[in-house]
């Protein structure tokens, strides 16, 4: 994508049309393009010019790029299908540098002329740099664009220490960023209170709080005197009151200006911005203008909301509809993960005013609502955000607020009387034209026609009306419509890994890898957990993650095991628990059995009974006696079967070859040999796995997590099968000749699941989530994934809890001694 673009030819047999130039291939340029086209897709020949060598993207999105949580594919909004889909000539990397007015053209920095019948200015606005000593030194950076992005992940991979000039919204998202990416950053703001234009002092302060307990150094009421150079780069930031601070890399993220230069240049009504009236056209009616480049009735705008709205007036003046545009209130969310704050409208009190607010330290929210003539004027809401999108549908309406005036600070809920508890009736009581997702200026009305429409999931709402496609905060909003519109017929889509993270399973696994992260509270303070010490749902998948990416280098962490992991034993109703010895394959001996019967006199155990996975249960054990249990078995060289754990369960035989007339195979041996191979790996859920002797199926090895068949020619491997609640019938994998090639596939497979599936996912929903084609893929498509994959499944049970078996496995294995050199390059590869 960072390549210059190809030049789309326009279609020479077409019907004339207007020529539409657009200078800007950014936001507010693409988006009045695709407001036009949704209203009249024969009227204008479109050509686009953009100073960047890429297609247009979602610029606010930028700082989930630098946080590491997006690439940049993720934040394309159009790709180059859609230029060409649409006749439009994209001319990438070649910016404007002089318009004619008398002759209608304009004239690009390669010499290119284009000519015009209508303008559109979409130059966006330019970055202030402050003017101090220093600010042209090597590693001084602004933010504004993935130019911007790849010098500070740059300058991030060096490490070392970041200081971020400015503690407004930019500014925070930068510093975050930088701090996840590992550089020690400092925030320097001029005003006494983070942002100020947003935030009161109450909710500035709070953020403040927040932001340090995170690691950074925030300091207010600082003017900065110098940048400090060494060597022609940046080494530090002086203040005016002497306090100096380290830094590899300065990011001035002061304020914008309206980018007005080559409007100025052309003669156009320029003051802040380029003047417009309220069809988006300036001086010249052939030229319009939109974005934040314009000023509209004297003011100008630096958020995306007002944009959308812009571009809306602007397609339907071109195509002859002029409804006009009006102003607009604008709202603040911060895009760091883990902070919630919200903020709109004029929140500055004065006279008429009246502030209510509502404090709770212990929750860290706060709550302020600005009232004035009996209509709310402004709110700012920290820790809980819930009712932001409430609040500001009445703020634009200025509806009259007397009948809930008590109850305003408390949220829709009760002011509704207390009716509208359930969420989804909350966004079922908003109006229409009340705006659900900010970022690309998409209301109520248009989520619910997108889902009439036939977009039933999340994805399929992202995809064809944008709303929640960018910083993801609208997504319950969105999943609210989504409910109520289509009952349950909602495709559900990717979520989060708890209630305490905005990551899914699947950030969490990739970050943990790429950030090195090797413990549990090193996990919750990097990706910013919202609770202290996280959950019962989150812990045990967080040190499931750890344990499967960093064998040998992550210690179990058992109180972040469910108490049957922690006892080995299945708790029961009564209160006693069940231990299940390992009986490899299903075989068993005299030594064995006499183990087992004395423990059950010696304890007094009311039942043993006989598991579908060939194994005696032992029922009635007191929990105080468990620990004397386990010794007494391991005394006779019995081991745990795991029947409580998310880990291999049992390995199902039958007698396969050695007793049975029909048996093609040595079934029994193939299992006993698997067993001793897998057991006591730890994995996203239990494993069970089974060998049967012949296609008869004995041991029911296609109803299993990984099922052998055994035929005349050798062995078939099954995945993915299910025999509980939902039953679920294996997938083929493949079929192999030896025991050998039926091991080491079994370990690939096994691999392949343990560091892909989610948390609590069995193999079936993991297969029918990814796909057969996706798992053969992983497996076979690299004829030596096997092989690696096998290799690092048993290095990693080198290190799995009280295996007796791990050193000798160690010794003996030749491969798994070739492939330790290379298993940690080759693990974080996979993951």
């Amino acid at each position: 994508m960072n390549a210059p673009a190809t030049l789309m030819e326009k279609d020479q047999t077409a019907p004339v049309k207007e020529r539409l130039v657009v200078i800007g291939n950014g936001m507010a340029g693409c988006r009045a393009v695709e407001e036009i086209l949704a209203r009249d897709p024969a009227r204008f020949d479109v050509t686009i010019f953009g100073a960047e060598p890429r297609v247009n993207y979602n610029r606010i999105m930028l700082s989930p790029v630098l946080a590491g949580e997006k690439a940049f594919e993720d934040i394309i909004i159009n790709g180059e299908d859609w230029y060409a889909d649409n006749g439009i000539t994209l001319v990438s990397g070649d910016p404007v540098v002089s318009i004619d007015r008398e002759t209608q053209t304009v004239v690009a920095k390669s010499g290119r002329v284009e000519p015009y019948d209508r303008l559109l200015i979409a130059t966006g606005s330019d970055p202030f740099i402050i003017p101090v000593p220093g600010k042209d030194l090597a590693g001084v950076v602004t933010f504004r664009d993935l130019d911007d992005v790849d010098k500070m992940l740059s300058a991030a991979e060096k490490g070392g220490c970041a200081v971020v000039i400015g503690g407004g919204l930019l500014g925070l998202e930068a510093a975050h960023g930088l701090s996840l990416r590992g550089m020690k950053v400092t925030v320097v703001h001029l005003m006494p209170t983070l942002m100020e234009r947003q935030l009161d002092e109450a909710a500035g302060y709070l953020l403040k709080t927040e932001l340090e307990r995170r690691g950074q150094t925030i300091v207010t009421g600082a003017d900065t005197a110098e940048i400090i150079g060494r060597d022609g780069h940046v080494a530090g930031v002086r203040l005016k009151d002497g306090r100096e601070f380290a830094a590899d890399i300065v990011v001035m993220a002061v304020g914008i200006r309206p980018a007005t230069g080559l409007a100025k240049a052309a003669g156009l009504a320029v003051e802040r911005g380029v003047v417009v009236d309220d069809h988006m056209v300036t001086s010249d009616p052939a030229i319009m203008a939109v974005g934040e480049c314009v000023q509209h009735r004297g003011a100008c705008y630096g958020l995306v909301a007002p944009l959308w709205d812009m571009c809306r007036a602007l397609a339907d003046a071109a195509c002859s509809d002029p409804s006009g545009y009006e102003g607009s209130v604008t709202s603040t969310k911060l895009k760091v993960s883990g902070i919630d704050l919200f903020s709109a409208g004029d929140f500055s009190g004065g006279d008429g005013a009246e502030d209510i607010v509502m404090r709770d330290a212990a929750r860290g929210l706060y709550k302020r609502v600005v009232v004035r003539d009996n209509k709310l004027v402004g709110a700012v809401l920290y820790g809980d955000t819930a009712d932001g999108n409430w609040y500001f549908d009445l703020l634009k309406k200025g509806e009259d607020i007397s009948d809930i005036r008590e109850a305003l600070i408390f949220g829709q809920a009760f002011a509704s009387g207390g009716a509208l508890l359930d969420p989804n009736a909350a966004v079922a009581a908003l109006s229409d034209d009340a705006e659900i997702c900010g970022c690309n200026g998409v209301s109520k009305g248009k989520v619910i026609e997108t889902i009439n429409a036939g977009a039933c999931s999340l994805d399929a709402v992202r995809s064809t009306c944008k709303a929640s496609a960018s910083c993801g905060s609208c997504t319950g909003l969105v999943e609210s419509l989504l409910a109520l519109t289509l009952g349950g017929e909602v495709q559900s889509g990717p979520k989060t890994l708890c209630k305490c993270t905005s990551f899914s399973h699947d950030d969490v696994r990739r970050l943990i890898v790429d950030k090195s992260l090797k413990a549990i509270p090193q996990v919750m303070q990097e990706l910013h957990w919202t609770t202290p010490d996280g959950c019962s749902s989150c812990r045990p998948a967080l040190n499931y993650y750890l344990l499967c990416a960093w064998p040998g280098e992550y210690e179990d962490d058992q109180k972040s095991r469910f108490v049957n992991e922690r006892l080995h034993a299945n708790i029961q109703k009564d209160g006693t628990y069940s231990v299940v010895p390992r009986m490899w394959g299903g075989l068993t001996n005299p030594r064995e059995l006499r183990a087992i019967a004395d423990v059950v006199e010696k304890y007094n155990a009311p039942m043993v009974k006989v598991t579908g996975g060939q194994r005696l249960d032992i029922f009635g054990i007191r929990k105080e006696d468990l620990p004397a249990v386990w010794a007494d078995l391991n005394a006779a060289g019995m081991v745990s079967g795991h029947a409580y754990g998310k880990s291999l369960r049992t390995v199902k035989t039958c007698v396969g070859s050695e007793w049975c007339r029909f048996g093609t195979q040595d079934s029994t041996g193939l299992g006993v040999k698997l067993e001793r191979m897998t057991w006591g790996s730890w994995m996203p859920h239990k494993f069970k796995i089974a060998v049967s002797g012949c296609p008869r199926n004995c041991a029911e090895a296609t109803i299993k997590d990984f099922g052998v068949v055994c035929v005349d020619s050798g062995y078939e491997l099954h995945v993915g099968g299910n025999g509980g609640i939902k039953v679920r019938a294996t997938d083929l994998l493949c079929k192999v000749a030896t025991e050998a090639e039926a091991m080491d596939v079994c370990a690939a497979f096994i691999q392949l699941y343990r560091e892909q599936a989610h948390y609590l996912e069995r193999t079936a929903p993991w297969i029918e989530r990814v796909g057969l084609d996706h798992v053969k893929a992983g497996l076979f498509d690299d004829p030596d994934s096997v092989r690696r994959l096998a290799a690092r499944f048993r290095y990693s049970q080198t290190f799995c809890q009280d295996d007796p078996w791990a050193e000798r496995v160690a010794g003996k294995d030749a491969d798994l001694h070739q492939h330790l050199a290379e298993v940690r390059p080759l693990q974080l590869e996979a993951l």
